[in-house]
């Protein structure tokens, strides 16, 4: 904003009239005052021009700043624009702030009050009214230098007594400590008979009202600690990091106050008895009074604090019924130091035997864990296996050489990470005359005369015999949730051969848990170079097969319709696609029907398509817990899906932001892994079955259990919060715990609220015998469908657990219908998709960077901000 002045006359402010007379005799005063000062100090009458030559330049700067600091604070804001607005300044839309210091420099110079001339008509022409304001000014002067020497005085002899007072107290620390002893205990009895006791809250701040719990029994409270927390039922004032708040007042802070003003009272009695004359007559001539213990009193209240923290403190350690016992027993310091010394000696005897009862719990508590845990984490694994280890990058042959050795056995076990690669294998091996049936834990396809199965590695039973077992993807081992499937299919495989197909990464660790068995090590590398591009990314450089790689189904579904609006054909994958459609939507990019793959990370694990280019559209996903950048396996894992052999002499790989840091991670060696997950087994369960019975209890012992070094325990959280559900039940009443946990473990998306609804229903129907509730099928969305066909994958898991056959096949023909459904609609509803605000369902630019909208961000940013001043 420009402001131009205009150079005509103004009209005053109206306030101004009433403030300037005041600003003068407020200005008269304050130099008054300094005369007074001046004069104060000098042993002749200096004359005035001498004080005028001294301090002339302060005194016009008194009435500067007394006048402006006037104007500023008692001129309303809608004068000082029209007095600005009248000099001719553009005053609307103006900053206060900008207001008031424009203000403050016009006004500066509106009719000076001249305190010179105001001084000399004053008193140079009146001599004898200088003469007396200097023989006042003496006599102030030594009326206040007086006071000081008082007050130095009074300030020496509250130090002395305060020396004398924590000698005192140290010297007696003992004895005192027996007198306040007694005193508490008295004080303890009276509030036990006559006060009453308060329900525990979860906070002392005054949002809940307290409710009566009773009265107090001493047998409730082992230490006189324990009955300091409870409530008083009264409010007191408390500071928190500098901050002064009122909450409900426990008994410490009663006691604490209580007990200072006893300790303060004992001290003062005992101090003034050993107080020099000469300290008492000072007192009694700087204060014109005598030194008595009330006085000394009111001076105790900081100097014994620390003393009586420190006495609560030895008092808190008591136990309770120890003081109740003295109440009654007339002070005498020789009975009450035997009865505190033969307290003290007994109280140290059941603190020793509590001790040793805790150190033969624990003791007995670590016997326990390592009977029920411990011996079952070291590998055992069957002689005379041969394992094959396929070590290298991704896209190199190693699945393929692995499933080449299989095939050509009598027999074979495929184990898969995902479903969707065990449906693949399932697909490829009866394709090429090999016949193999399929088991997960969601569905059964058992193919005639088959000695070959592929299936999802948690399906794994170490009883059955193959002659060659394939696991798949081994750098899994590490995952704190599902590494402990990789663990037993590798120290547990039933075989002649066992191939274990992994990452770099995880070579030295599978070498340590193998260890002196017949080993066989391949290692691959990309016959195809990864080479990635120097020039940033952008959507209008898509091309014919490129793999577009983010890490929400959102932004498949965003990019993909995009994509389409822009004459690209696109396949889709993401992890909560139905494996059927995935296979599907990658068949048509295989057959060329589609020109470009729109993924999440799922495109990285054993998914062979024939991409030209990787392009990562993100750096950083979201893990479940926090949005990271991805790490280094990570971009290697999906980067190396580019560049298909034997259609590509070259991969790919693009960035759309920070090229520099992402081609580090690719090309940078990875941290070898030095854990792998373990999870409870049955072999667990029967073991710990011989101490307790309720998975409750199970939970809590696998919490304390310490993991042995080189490993890592599953979390279990998705199996303790569907526990919480049932807690208590019928559910936990009916079932054995065996079987419960099963429940508890099955493999589905626990974070959707209506699959949760759906497991619980179905767990009251198994225990109740009654039928299994259907799983709610609705087709309005691609979510609905996609929903609904987990919904048929979480009855499917419980149908093939009870042995359910019939009614599952019927279940998996129509959960087929809508992969079918799903895929359909892929292929032609996505065009229209539209990126929404989460919040408000607003539409958005596809290149708006957040999942709300710029609206809805600034309304919760405000309600925050709000909350945050409500709290504090």
């Amino acid at each position: 904003m420009i402001i131009i002045e205009n150079k005509e006359g103004v009209h005053p402010v109206k306030s101004l009239a009433a403030i300037y007379p005041e600003a003068v005799e407020q200005t008269k005063h304050k130099i008054l005052d300094d005369i007074d000062r001046f004069l104060g100090n000098k042993e002749s009458l200096p004359l005035l021009k001498h004080y005028l030559d001294e301090r002339g330049e302060y005194i016009e700067q008194i009435w500067i700043n007394v006048w402006l600091n006037k104007v500023s604070n008692s001129v309303p804001k809608k004068e000082k624009k029209e007095y600005l607005r009248e000099k001719g300044f553009e005053v609307e839309g103006v900053d206060r702030k900008f207001i008031n210091q424009i203000f403050r420099n016009e006004i500066r110079t509106y009719q000076p009050f001249d305190a010179i001339v105001w001084l000399n008509e004053s008193f140079r022409v009146n001599e004898q009214k200088w003469k007396e304001h200097y023989h006042n000014a003496r006599e102030h002067y030594f009326q206040r230098k007086q006071e000081q020497e008082r007050a130095k005085k009074r300030e020496n002899i509250r130090a002395n007594i305060d020396r004398s007072v924590l000698e005192i107290l140290e010297q007696n620390y003992e004895l005192f400590y027996l007198f306040i002893r007694h005193y508490a205990a008295k004080q303890l009895v009276k509030d036990f008979k006559h006060n009453t006791k308060y329900k525990a809250i979860d906070t002392y701040r005054l949002e809940e009202m307290l409710e009566f719990d009773g009265n107090f029994e001493p047998a409730d409270y082992s230490t006189v600690s324990q009955f300091f927390d409870e409530l008083t039922g009264e409010i007191h004032q408390a500071v928190e990091w500098g901050r002064t708040f009122f909450e409900y007042e426990t008994y410490y802070y009663r006691y604490q106050r209580i007990l200072s003003e006893y300790i303060a009272k004992l001290s003062a009695d005992k101090t003034i008895g050993t107080i020099s004359e000469e300290t008492l007559s000072d007192y009694k001539d700087a204060l014109s009074g005598d030194l008595t213990a009330s006085v000394i009193l009111d001076w105790l209240e900081d100097s014994i604090l620390a003393y009586t923290e420190d006495i609560l403190t030895r008092l808190e350690e008591e136990f309770l019924s120890d003081l109740l016992a003295i109440a009654d027993i007339p002070f005498d310091e020789a009975i009450h130091r035997k009865i505190y010394e033969r307290d003290i000696a007994e109280r140290e005897r059941k603190i020793a035997e509590e001790k040793a009862a805790i150190l033969r719990k624990q003791e007995e508590e670590a016997r326990m864990l390592n009977d029920i845990f411990g011996r079952e984490y070291s590998p055992s694994l069957r002689q005379n296996i041969h394992y094959v280890l396929h070590i290298g990058e991704t896209n190199t042959g190693k699945t393929h050489q692995a499933l080449t050795r299989m095939k050509a056995a009598d027999s074979g076990l495929y184990l898969a990470p995902l479903r969707l690669l065990a449906l693949e294998v399932y697909d490829k091996l009866n394709s090429e005359g090999v016949p193999c049936s399929l088991k997960t834990g969601e569905e059964e396809k058992i193919t005639a005369s088959a000695h070959h199965i592929s299936c999802t590695v948690e399906m794994f039973h170490e009883k059955d015999f193959y002659e060659v077992v394939v696991i798949d993807e081994a750098q899994m081992l590490a995952d704190k949730d599902r590494g402990f499937s990789w663990y037993k299919a590798i120290s547990k495989a039933n075989a002649r051969e066992v191939h274990i197909i992994g990452s770099r990464n995880i070579k030295k660790m599978l070498l340590q848990l193998l260890g002196d068995s017949s080993i066989e090590v391949h290692d691959y590398s990309r016959d195809i170079p990864l080479q990635v591009e120097s020039k940033e990314f952008s959507l209008k450089n898509t091309k014919k097969g490129d793999a577009l790689v983010c890490f929400s189904r959102r932004q498949v579904l965003e990019t993909a319709s995009l994509l389409q609006r822009n004459r690209h054909s696109v396949s889709m994958i993401y992890g909560s696609m139905p494996p059927e459609t995935r296979i599907k939507q990658m068949q048509r990019f295989i057959n060329g029907e589609t020109s470009v793959v729109v993924s999440t990370d799922a495109i990285g694990m054993g998914l062979n398509l024939p991409i030209a280019r990787i392009v990562f559209l993100e750096n950083e996903k979201f893990d479940g817990t926090r949005r990271r950048r991805l790490t280094s396996q990570e971009v290697k894992q999906i980067a190396g899906r580019a560049g298909r052999k034997g259609i590509y002499d070259i991969g790919r790989v693009a960035f759309m932001s920070d090229i520099r840091t992402m081609r580090r991670l690719l090309e940078q060696e990875d941290k070898p892994v030095d854990t792998f997950a373990i999870a409870p087994t049955n072999a667990v369960f029967e073991r710990f079955q011989k101490y307790y019975r309720d998975i409750g209890t199970f939970f809590d012992l696998w919490e304390r259990f310490e993991s042995p070094k080189g490993t890592q325990k599953a979390a279990l959280t998705e199996e303790r919060e569907l526990y919480e559900l049932i807690r208590g039940t019928e559910i936990e009443a009916r079932l054995s715990m065996m079987d419960l946990y099963g429940f508890l473990h099955l493999p589905f998306s626990k974070k959707e609220p209506a699959l949760t609804v759906q497991w619980q229903n179905t767990m009251y129907a198994i225990v109740r015998g009654t039928e299994l509730p259907e799983p709610v099928i609705k087709k309005r969305s691609l979510e609905e469908i996609e929903l609904s066909y987990k919904s048929i994958g979480l009855h499917l898991l419980f149908l093939y657990r009870l042995d359910m056959r019939t009614e599952a096949a019927y279940w998996e023909r129509l959960r087929e219908e809508l992969s079918d459904e799903v895929h359909e609609h892929l292929k032609s509803e996505v065009k229209n998709y539209q990126k929404t605000c989460r919040q408000c369902g607003k539409k958005l630019p596809f290149d708006h960077s957040f999942q709300i909208c710029d609206s809805c961000h600034s309304t919760r940013y405000a309600r925050r901000s709000r909350g945050r001043r409500d709290r504090h």
